[in-house]
C-alpha cells in the first residue's frame, strides 16, 4: 500500500495546477506522488476502473485505495490532511468569503474556455462582453473586501490558488483572441489581484510559452487531447518538446497550421 496519495494528472492541467500550488505554499512538494496521463492516448483501462468510468483529471487516490475527484475537493481534502498550516482561512466567516470568491470561477473559467474554443467571429464580441462583465464583479468584489490589495486578505490564499492557473491559462485569450482588460477603475484591482497571483513564487509552474503552445488546438475549437480535422498529432503530444516548437499563428480564424507548422512531425 502507497505511503502517501496519488494524483493522476496532467501537468498542464490549470486544476492540477491548483494542487501543486497548494503544495508549494505548504513546502510539501513530495506529500503527494504524481503520475502523469497522456490525453492523446485512450485512458488505462485500470485507470478508468479506478474512477468508474470518468476520464475528467486530476484524480486522487489515497494510500488506502479509495479515490477522490474533482481539483476543489483535492484542494480541501490536502489543506486539511498534509501538515504545515492551512491555505485557507482559518477563521470561518473569512473562509465563507474566500468561499464566496471562488464561487465566481466556474462562470470565468467556462466564459473564457468558451471564447478560446469559439470559431464563429460572429459570436465572439458577445463572449468577451460575457467575460468582461465577470471580470467587473471580481472587481466589485475584491474593492469591497480588500480595496488596497493586492490579495483578497493579507496573503496569497485559497481563492488566489483556484484562480492563478485560470488566469495563466487565459494567456490563450491574449494570443490567439488579443484579449486585454480594459483600463479604468472597473478593471484596475481585479488587475492588481492577477498580476499579483501570476507573479506569485508558488506559481511558477507553467509560463506562457507552453500555453500557448500546448493549448493551440483549444483556439481551434478541439480540446481535452482531440484532434483538430486534417492533424494527425495533438498540440498536447509530449513529444516533440513544446520548447522546441515554433510559436503558433495567431490568426485563428483565418488559418489553421498544419503538424508541420506546429513543428509536431
Amino acid at each position: 500500500m502507497p505511503e502517501r496519495p496519488i494524483v493522476y494528472h496532467i501537468p498542464v492541467c490549470p486544476f492540477s495546477q491548483r494542487l501543486e500550488i497548494l503544495l508549494d505554499l505548504k513546502r510539501q512538494p513530495d506529500a503527494v506522488e504524481f503520475r502523469v496521463v497522456d490525453i492523446t492516448r485512450p485512458r488505462d483501462p485500470v485507470l478508468l476502473q479506478k474512477t468508474r468510468g470518468t476520464t475528467a483529471l486530476p484524480v486522487l487516490e489515497a494510500p488506502d485505495g479509495r479515490i477522490l475527484k474533482e481539483s476543489l475537493v483535492l484542494l480541501a481534502y490536502l489543506d486539511e490532511t498534509i501538515p504545515a498550516g492551512m491555505v485557507r482561512r482559518p477563521d470561518p466567516f473569512e473562509h465563507a468569503i474566500e468561499s464566496m470568491l471562488i464561487a465566481k470561477e466556474g462562470p470565468f473559467t467556462t466564459t473564457g474556455y468558451g471564447l478560446v474554443l469559439n470559431q464563429d467571429r460572429a459570436a465572439r464580441q458577445a463572449m468577451v462582453d460575457k467575460l468582461l462583465g465577470i471580470y467587473r464583479e471580481l472587481n466589485e468584489f475584491l474593492v469591497h473586501q480588500n480595496p488596497s490589495g493586492p490579495f483578497l486578505f493579507d496573503r496569497f490564499g485559497l481563492a488566489e490558488t483556484v484562480f492563478t492557473p485560470m488566469f495563466n491559462r487565459f494567456w490563450f485569450l491574449e494570443y490567439y483572441e488579443d484579449f486585454r482588460l480594459p483600463a479604468g477603475s472597473d478593471y484596475d484591482r481585479v488587475r492588481v489581484w492577477r498580476e499579483a497571483c501570476q507573479a506569485h513564487p508558488s506559481t511558477q509552474q507553467v509560463s506562457r510559452e507552453e500555453i500557448v503552445k500546448l493549448y493551440y488546438d483549444y483556439s481551434l475549437g478541439a480540446g481535452n487531447g482531440a484532434l483538430p480535422d486534417g492533424r494527425k498529432v495533438s498540440s498536447f503530444a509530449f513529444q516533440p518538446d513544446w520548447r522546441d516548437r515554433p510559436w503558433p499563428p495567431k490568426a485563428k480564424y483565418e488559418h489553421f497550421a498544419t503538424d508541420a507548422e506546429l513543428g509536431l512531425v
